[in-house]
């Protein structure tokens, strides 16, 4: 235990005495002040425990959306890449909690995430297959200051850390102090940086991913939350990509730098409604900083400086409902080939229907093919993994329809099939409305799909089918799927694709694949299907 083996050495070269917490769990009533959240109920900080926390300063916490991992820094450790070499070096550490809760031993990352004195994780991917880090980095060698990237490889280790490719970076990152944060859908990226050279105040800009792969150059987010002569920084943007959490030493605040909530109002990104202070305990009436949660939003984690082990700790708190971001959806699961039903390294994509916007993008692991993804409600996605030569079977969730109910979590497993003979491919984002078999516009998307393969592979014919459960007559069933068949195969040859290289058929109710004496059985045989004949 890092705590354990630390701690003597500590006591006997320069006699510290540690100050250790009343318990891990310190209970604070919130005051009643003005610009500040309230009520009139109590709210718990639990500190991590000595897994975790040492008698050094540990900062910057950074929790995965599942909740299940932490990474954070700690300062001046003996294990430290350049402990003896500069003081204050400050290294990226990681903990793993359990099934039970319980945070597991810290352990320190090894290269290429700790190279030089400075180093931090600022974000980590919903799928936790890509991380964020301090400094920029070509394959690995330091070129300064900047955001670099680091991904999951097959073997459980990190790639060599990339920067980010960021317009203008430079003319705007002009202190001593920055940072970044970036939204879960990987579109987003929210810096922290110093405008003026010799200024001590920070201000907070936003970058956004263009189709080329560069990120746009920084724009100041408004003067609603970067005001003149004051510090904002360290922001932290929640899974529904609204709400956004930052420090700041404004008038209004408890102390020194405390954490502020502010919402999004449009896409420009520099609209914001008024920023509100979370007051105690949460803020102190010291400097207040690095704030993050998970998708749940349910708790925080932050460092604190009150009633530590040592000069800092990081910290879980119960935030107040007013407190909490808007609810969103947690997505997991895993890849497979379709074919050997094996797990599958691929890239995933999620698109809002009808218009196909892409709303985000994600990883499955190398090593087991799991995902995760985060989707705010009031959306219809259809989800989808990419690999070569595979055809993705995508899948369709609308939580257009849903009740917010508050934060949820679903299991939904992706397959790739691959462009072989025979190969049967689920179109589970085809649409038609009850009794007809016009297509709806939402379909137009993964049609443009099958368009899209077809084009690319002048060889491939395919059978398009469409089937049914068994409610209604043969006659009609078979009548309504072949109707719904031919529409498919009409939207296709409209597309420029030649009519002798696609059959349609419906089967009606004669080839199910689950049973019909229940709801979710009879959805899985209501299906449209194309088939490799050719290739």
């Amino acid at each position: 235990m890092k705590t354990i083996l630390l701690l003597p050495f500590l006591l006997l070269l320069t006699g510290l005495v540690v100050a250790q917490p009343l318990a891990d769990t310190t209970v604070k009533l919130i005051p009643q002040k003005e610009n500040i959240i309230t009520e009139s109920t109590i709210v718990k900080v639990q500190n991590l425990g000595t897994k975790v926390n040492s008698v050094l300063p540990e900062l910057r916490p950074t929790v995965s959306a599942d909740g299940n991992l932490l990474f954070f820094i700690c300062e001046n450790h003996p294990a430290n890449t350049k402990y003896r070499a500069v003081p204050n070096a400050q290294d990226i550490w990681y903990s793993v909690r359990d099934s039970l809760g319980n945070w597991g031993e810290a352990v320190h990352m090894e290269y290429p995430l700790n190279m030089v004195h400075y180093n931090a994780v600022y974000w980590v991917s919903p799928d936790k297959n890509k991380i964020l880090i301090r400094g920029a980095y070509d394959k690995g060698a330091f070129l300064g200051k900047g955001v670099s990237m680091c991904v999951m490889q097959k073997d459980s280790t990190w790639s060599m850390p990339d920067q980010l490719p960021i317009k203008n970076y430079y003319k705007y990152d002009r202190g001593r102090n920055s940072g970044a944060t970036m939204s879960h859908d990987g579109k987003t990226l929210l810096l922290y940086m110093t405008p003026k050279e010799g200024s001590p105040y920070n201000d907070i800009y936003v970058c956004f991913l263009t189709p080329e792969g560069y990120w746009s150059e920084p724009k100041s987010i408004g003067k609603k939350i970067n005001l003149p002569d004051y510090d904002e920084m360290t922001p932290y943007l929640a899974a529904d990509g609204v709400t956004m959490y930052f420090s700041s030493d404004r008038p209004g605040g408890l102390g020194d730098n405390d954490i502020w909530m502010t919402k999004r109002l449009d896409k420009t990104w520099t609209k914001w409604s008024d920023p509100v202070n979370l007051g105690s305990p949460i803020n102190t009436d010291g400097w207040d900083a690095f704030f993050t949660l998970d998708a749940g939003g349910e708790y925080a984690y932050l460092t604190t400086y009150d009633n530590t082990y040592g000069e800092s700790d990081v910290v879980k708190v119960a935030l107040l409902e007013e407190e909490k971001p808007d609810p969103v959806v947690l997505v997991s699961g895993n890849v497979y080939n379709a074919k050997t039903r094996q797990p599958i390294a691929a890239s995933l994509v999620y698109e809002i229907l009808p218009d196909g916007t892409e709303a985000g993008n994600g990883l499955a692991s190398p090593i087991d093919g799991s995902f995760k993804i985060v989707l705010p409600y009031d959306r219809n996605y259809m989800i989808r993994a990419t690999s070569d030569k595979f055809f993705a079977q995508s899948e369709n969730l609308n939580l257009d329809s849903l009740i917010k109910e508050g934060y949820k979590e679903i299991h939904k497993d992706l397959y790739l099939v691959p462009i072989e003979i025979g190969q049967v491919v689920r179109l589970n984002n085809v649409f038609f409305d009850f009794d007809k078999w016009d297509l709806r516009p939402e379909s137009f998307i993964e049609l443009d799909r099958v368009v899209k393969l077809l084009d690319e592979n002048p060889a491939i014919e395919i059978e398009l089918s469409a089937h049914t459960d068994s409610k209604g007559s043969d006659e009609y069933n078979y009548t309504l799927s072949d109707n719904r068949a031919r529409s498919v195969l009409n939207y296709i040859v409209s597309k420029g694709i030649a009519p002798a290289r696609l059959i349609s058929k419906g089967y009606g109710e004669m080839k199910p694949v689950a049973t019909n004496e229940t709801d979710e059985g009879r959805q899985l045989n209501r299906r449209v299907e194309f088939t490799i004949l050719k290739n």
